[in-house]
């Protein structure tokens, strides 16, 4: 049997607060079991334990450590470490830190979860500057994960390689591919198109330095065509790419509406096929894959979606589960050993040629 897994979730986050993370609990349980998991849930004692009565939970599965004290969803990531000590998002991560918890989850405000995530469990190894949002993007062949989209606006050819090794071991882990396949997100597939950071990080993962799969340069119409299974950008352009498909999928869903409420007949033809479009809906709409990993953390931090429904906050639990059964720390450090290593050899290397041709 599993070891018992303890979930830390900030039941005050988000846009609902209690009444969608508890129901999340609720919607893991029916659809996952939910066996060998307990969770801690941190906010207003009197509101969580309403929420618990209303869902019909059973009061051992569900610990309630009371708070009154909320990170606001506009609070710069600054304010909120400097005012946040003792409130639901910060006692959530710091149940992780104090090893009461394997996980932690929440749907608040991204800027202060990551500030405060990296301030108590710090960062997995030495060298790391901020952890990267990893999304589970919906393809023809099922998930593809894309990192980083939203937690580093620009990075350079050392994190690129970084975000590569963090994506295959999430990839492993929650999606269970074997041996995933690694790309990097550029403009064409030809060794010389991109910037230099691209390129750079090209060059070290073609050699045998760093143990992943990777297979070269992807452009955008491989994300959804589920090219590779691990797609690796800086993240202004993954968070530009996430919300574009978002925006698209949402455009699609609303012609097909459209449409169908266009007159009797294609009405009749919505009721029929009503069930297989909603089906449709979810499978092109990045966003109903609900459950963003900061990866690089000390620790496991699962954000959702500020707007997510209960079965949408069941899933990011469920992603937090899935991380903290695995092998995921672990592999995720043994790698980056190896690639420090690795880089530290080289940049040395590089150093006395340079000192060579200077002295020459």
């Amino acid at each position: 049997m599993a070891s018992p897994i303890l979930i830390s979730l900030d039941a005050m986050g988000g846009d609902h607060g209690p009444s969608v993370v508890v129901g999340g609990v609720k919607a893991y349980i029916a659809r996952y079991g939910g066996e060998g998991v307990r969770f801690q849930l941190h906010g207003d004692e009197a509101a969580i334990r309403a929420e618990v009565a209303r869902n019909g939970l059973p009061t051992d599965v569900c610990e309630i450590r009371h708070t009154d004290k909320v990170v606001g969803m506009d609070e710069k990531p600054a304010q909120a470490m400097r005012r946040g000590k003792g409130s639901s998002l910060w006692n959530a991560i710091e149940a992780v830190k104090l090893g009461e918890a394997q996980a932690a989850v929440s749907a608040g405000n991204t800027g202060a979860l990551m500030a405060i995530s990296k301030l108590l469990l710090r960062m997995a190894v030495d060298g790391l500057e901020r952890p990267a949002i990893v999304a589970s993007w919906p393809t023809k062949r099922g998930f593809t994960a894309v990192l980083d989209v939203g937690a580093n606006i620009g990075s350079d050819a050392r994190q690129l390689v970084e975000f590569a090794i963090m994506g295959e071991a999430f990839q492993s882990a929650v999606h269970g591919v074997e041996k995933p396949t690694v790309g990097i997100l550029n403009v064409g597939s030809e060794d010389m198109k991109g910037h230099e950071e691209v390129r750079e990080a090209h060059a070290v993962l073609r050699t045998d330095a760093v143990p992943v799969n990777y297979t070269g340069f992807v452009e955008g119409h491989d994300i959804a065509a589920g090219t590779v299974d691990v797609v690796v950008t800086d993240g202004f352009t993954g968070n530009v790419a996430l919300k574009t498909a978002e925006g698209t999928a949402r455009f699609i869903s609303g012609l097909l509406k459209e449409a169908l409420t266009s007159g009797p007949m294609a009405k009749m033809g919505a009721l029929i096929a009503m069930p297989a479009l909603k089906k449709m809906a979810r499978r092109i709409d990045p966003s109903s894959v609900n459950g963003g990993p900061l990866l690089g953390l000390n620790g496991i931090v699962v954000k959702s979606h500020g707007g997510a429904t209960a079965e949408g906050y069941g899933n990011a639990i469920r992603v937090a589960v899935d991380l903290a059964r695995s092998d995921y720390l672990t592999k995720v450090s043994a790698n980056f050993a190896r690639l420090s290593a690795v880089l530290d050899t080289a940049e040395a290397a590089s150093d006395k040629d340079q000192t060579g041709e200077i002295q020459s």
